[in-house]
């Protein structure tokens, strides 16, 4: 089962896509998907909780590099969320649902992805982990009050629901996989952890990410399934938003830090916890979350290529890793 979970996490790049044409192809069938809805929770649990047992919270207080962790969480809430409401009124404005998911994105930086393109293209990963500790705990902190003041007015914002489901599905399942990760580390050794458990917590909260895909694109396949060219059209903001973010943060690390603290600042800003994002639009909004959850769900297939690609050019970029 892992073997074959290894290989859909390394092609997201194919099986986001292949779970969505099932989602739109099961919708096509099934006119009423609403029981759909039933599996939210539990695949939202899926998704979600597998991430939070190799959080690393202790690495946080280590210091060294206060520097590239102000600057990177300056970027990923001073300037991003800006970038994606501008991006969202300027292609979206009579659309404010799907304005409204690509700014949800935005509002929630890092991921395990984050550290583990940071590894491929040897940066420093110390500085990525706390980034992604630091920017999961700041966005689900932050996001209820971006969404109520950059989109409150267009959208209701339900904010003290938003804060509950935050509070269930990031805070809940974070203490839980603290829990699950010091039980495993008494149970089994570090050793053991690192070398065979820790790897396949990130490939069980694949099942959820595909699963919520699928739900989404069901419970929207007949909007979808009227006007098809709307999907292509989406991916243009989403383009220019990715495209701004790499070229903003490559152009910061370059000029002031060093090769492997660089790396990391542009992983630490450009990965976004498109997981969270799903989880707060599917659990959040009710009938109106297939339609948030839309452009995100299309995220992940940027996301992740860009990353892919961007390892390629790292040396070009940064210059070669300086060997001892």
């Amino acid at each position: 089962m892992f073997k074959l979970l290894e290989i859909v996490q390394k092609k997201l790049i194919i099986t986001i896509p292949i779970s969505m044409i099932f989602g739109i192809v099961f919708g096509l069938f099934y006119k009423d998907t609403s029981f759909l809805k039933l599996l939210i929770f539990p695949l939202t649990f899926i998704m979600v909780y597998p991430m939070m047992v190799n959080l690393q919270i202790k690495k946080v207080l280590s210091g060294g590099d206060t520097k590239v962790q102000i600057v990177t969480q300056l970027i990923n809430f001073g300037i991003i969320p800006f970038v994606a409401f501008g991006l969202g009124k300027m292609f979206f404005a009579d659309k404010p649902l799907v304005a409204f998911g690509l700014l949800l994105a935005a509002l929630l930086p890092t991921s395990g992805m984050t550290i583990s393109w940071t590894g491929f293209a040897k940066g420093n990963i110390n500085a990525a982990v706390k980034m992604t500790v630091i920017g999961l705990i700041l966005g689900s902190i932050a996001t209820p009050f971006y969404a109520l003041w950059l989109m409150g007015a267009t959208i209701n914002i339900p904010l003290v629901n938003v804060f509950k489901q935050i509070i269930i599905i990031v805070f809940l399942p974070m203490v839980a996989g603290l829990l699950t990760q010091k039980y495993i580390l008494l149970r089994y050794g570090e050793e053991k952890y690192n070398k065979d458990i820790k790897k396949k917590f990130p490939l069980i909260s694949m099942i959820g990410v595909l699963g919520i895909v699928f739900v989404a694109m069901a419970l929207k396949s007949a909007t979808i399934l009227k006007d098809p060219v709307s999907l292509i059209y989406l991916f243009i903001p989403l383009s220019l938003l990715y495209g701004i973010n790499f070229l903003l943060s490559t152009t910061v690390g370059k000029i002031f830090f060093n090769r492997g603290d660089g790396i990391a600042l542009v992983y630490g800003t450009v990965m976004r916890n498109l997981s969270i994002a799903l989880a707060i639009a599917m659990t959040v909004f009710g009938k109106k979350g297939s339609e948030i959850a839309l452009i995100i769900a299309l995220a992940y297939i940027i996301q992740v290529q860009s990353a892919a690609w961007y390892v390629k050019f790292t040396d070009r970029i940064f210059g070669k890793v300086q060997e001892d």
